[in-house]
């Protein structure tokens, strides 16, 4: 392997190679080397011990060589210590551990998240732990432009994962570290107008199976894409028409019980009865399915694509329930109620004390809402 004189001048003169990557070796400091590959990246490294186990540094010029050198004379000195910890394993090994350390320590709802944004955004299988870099890392962040908010969640979940691997020594940083996660676009502000959640209710009802279903519930009901997404049939009493949501699912951990409409009513009918009304196509076993909708970041751009209103999110048809039902004169806490806030009215005190469910005013508002946008499709 070619050994050469680390300096910016001989790094940044270095052509890509032909074929396959070279590692060249630094003349001055053993061990210390920088990975070429034929795609024109360079990626400083250190490689040490029997067995011949290499630590990723980083990407030069993102490092600097000056960074680059302090940084290998740690690790080599943490080696001669005794204190480096750093383990080789391979991304899809380290995650199995990680989610199975998830299990223990959070809510299952977290753990399917992390689940389907490391599998779906991170297919990286047999990479080892410690040659993932930043730039890799935000190249496939930086695909998910067209869904900011899915772009955000994917990034979190991963600082999430390399932060669990530094701790447990799998990694010796996060490559990651003091990056900012993607911003989302727009403010938390946006309200649906009659005519666009009249359009937007339309194209639901006419699109096909899921996807269609859910955004029409989302607008019908005012519930979390989460909870709509994970809805199971054993939660419906289809005699007295409302859904509970257990605490596991919800964000503020209180079992929900709200009260819906015809024309959700209609919608359920046309969904084939099993364990979940939207499980993930593509995960059965022996004819069953194991996991829910999952088809996020897939399923809003296909969506659109049909849909000619404004750019929106699937949150603001939340925001315009509240706010279509704050139009109708419904008092603050039958909404909250609907909402399953615990903010607002119906916090501290109140909340401990006042034991109705509202349930009675919570269908008067469902109805209104219903015949609004009934009004809204045929006009």
């Amino acid at each position: 392997m070619p050994r050469m004189n680390f300096t910016d001048m001989a790094l940044r003169s270095l052509k890509p190679p032909d074929g396959k990557q070279i590692n060249y070796w630094d003349q001055t400091l053993p061990s210390f080397g920088l990975r070429a590959s034929p795609g024109g990246t360079r990626t400083f490294f250190v490689m040490y011990g029997q067995n011949r186990r290499r630590t990723t540094i980083g990407r030069y010029p993102t490092i600097t060589l000056s960074e680059a050198r302090k940084e290998a004379k740690r690790i080599l000195a943490e080696i001669t210590l005794g204190k480096h910890r750093s383990i080789t394993i391979s991304f899809e090994d380290a995650q199995k551990r990680f989610l199975e350390d998830c299990k223990a320590k959070n809510r299952p709802r977290t753990v399917s998240d992390y689940e389907r944004l490391l599998a779906r955004h991170f297919r990286l299988g047999k990479v080892h732990l410690e040659d993932i870099t930043q730039h890799e890392v935000m190249r496939r962040i930086n695909k998910l432009s067209s869904t900011p908010s899915e772009a955000r969640h994917a990034f979190v979940a991963l600082r999430t994962f390399l932060n669990w691997a530094v701790r447990n020594g799998y990694l010796n940083r996060n490559p990651i570290q003091g990056v900012s996660p993607p911003a989302t676009n727009g403010s938390r502000e946006r309200v649906l107008s009659d005519f666009e959640l009249g359009t937007l209710y339309s194209h639901a009802r006419a699109y096909p199976y899921p996807y269609g279903h859910i955004v029409a519930l989302l607008a019908l009901t005012g519930q979390r894409r989460g909870e709509i997404g994970a809805l199971e049939w054993e939660w419906i009493n289809q005699a007295d028409r409302t859904i509970t949501l257990p605490k596991t699912l919800t964000k503020n951990e209180r079992t929900h019980v709200f009260p819906y409409g015809e024309l959700t009513a209609a919608i359920l009918s046309e969904i084939p009865e099993g364990q979940y009304l939207f499980p993930a196509s593509r995960a059965y076993v022996r004819g069953k399915p194991t996991t829910i909708f999952n088809g996020w970041a897939k399923g809003k751009p296909e969506f659109d694509m049909g849909l000619q209103i404004a750019p929106y999110t699937l949150h603001d048809l939340r925001r315009t329930f509240s706010s279509n039902l704050a139009a109708f004169g419904t008092p603050i806490h039958v909404t909250e109620k609907l909402l399953n806030h615990v903010s607002g009215s119906l916090s501290g005190v109140a909340a401990i004390y006042n034991r109705h469910t509202y349930m009675k005013e919570m269908c008067e508002a469902i109805a209104n809402l219903d015949a609004h946008i009934a009004s809204l499709i045929k006009s």
